[in-house]
């Protein structure tokens, strides 16, 4: 089967995987050749105005022209480009349609929220499959959205994609400036009441394994973790106690900005929005421990996401 690029084009960041399509014990899996991220800020702006700002298409057009030269470098023959919340919410994405189709060749696949929470949990579970009868909650925190998926071996059972993200919330309550007490409060209102429609679609007290992906989320298990230094190979598949993670979201919360932008995990891209993205997960921890009686003790982080689901989708027949 030939090569294969997808992107996964969100809020806050941009991804590129290149891998091979392979056959593995648990079905179809990924040999990856390559995978990239910049944070590209594309939804800057995007709650209040309803546009794509055009710094923010210049950016994420750079990342775009690196990305062509990648792939065209390592020979992928099919290429898929899913662009999520940012763009679903732009009323001038035809421009941003046109440019992707101009560097690469193809259209960007505007998904809407329910199939951008498929692919998460396809990704989440490609390499570590939920066992038999194990009820997985795949948790998806990106910059503009956050999808759940509750799942097992067999695939979604129900899924619910909600327009809460670390960059949303972070423009909505406190912009550039550090996060008060009042801001904070409000803000865990809106996520707590977004959690209540969640709990509509979805039975939090059935959750027997927490799994959560995205940049909010890995680099809040790195902290977790007491790393010092951003590791994918010690970061993926980690297990840390919700006691660790709640440590590692009172550090975001309480740090000033100096303070996060000095920690050797975080990305210089997180460093605004990080806060917003570990109020989010804290909530939602909190909301799952309840539901399920205290049975949900830890949370695993899986660098395997959307994009390895993107890519998945290549493979002939799927």
């Amino acid at each position: 089967m030939s090569r294969v690029a997808a992107i996964d084009c969100g809020t806050n960041s941009i991804r590129l995987l290149i891998a091979d399509p392979l056959e593995t014990p648990n079905g179809p899996g990924l040999a990856e050749v390559v995978r990239e991220m910049r944070i590209v800020r594309l939804g800057q702006g995007v709650d209040s105005t309803g546009e794509l700002a055009p710094e923010a298409l210049e950016r994420t057009f750079a990342a775009i022209d690196e990305y062509a030269a990648l792939i065209r470098e390592h020979g992928a023959g099919s290429i898929r480009f899913v662009a999520t919340s940012a763009t679903r919410d732009a009323t001038n994405r035809d421009i941003f349609v046109a440019g992707v189709r101009a560097r690469l060749g193809v259209d960007p696949e505007v998904v809407p929220g329910e199939t951008e929470a498929a692919l998460s949990f396809a990704g989440a579970t490609s390499v570590a499959p939920a066992a038999a009868g194990t009820r997985i909650l795949v948790i998806d925190l990106g910059g503009g959205s956050t999808e759940f998926v509750l799942g097992d071996a067999h695939g979604p059972l129900a899924s619910r994609s909600m327009d809460m993200g670390c960059v949303r919330l972070t423009e909505r309550f406190w912009g550039a400036q550090q996060p008060t007490a009042e801001t904070l409060a409000a803000a865990r209102t809106q996520i707590n009441a977004v959690l209540d429609t969640v709990e509509e679609s979805i039975d939090l007290g059935s959750v027997e394994k927490i799994v959560g992906v995205a940049g909010t989320i890995t680099t809040l298990t790195a902290a977790a973790l007491g790393l010092e230094h951003y590791d994918s190979s010690l970061i993926h598949g980690a297990e840390p106690q919700l006691s660790a993670y709640e440590s590692a979201i009172d550090l975001m919360l309480g740090a000033d900005r100096q303070t996060r932008a000095a920690l050797g995990y975080m990305h210089p891209g997180r460093v605004d929005v990080i806060a917003a993205g570990a109020l989010i997960f804290g909530c939602i921890l909190q909301r799952v421990a309840s539901r399920t009686e205290g049975r949900i003790t830890t949370a695993t982080a899986s660098e395997h996401d959307i994009l390895d689901g993107i890519a998945l989708g290549l493979r002939p027949g799927l």
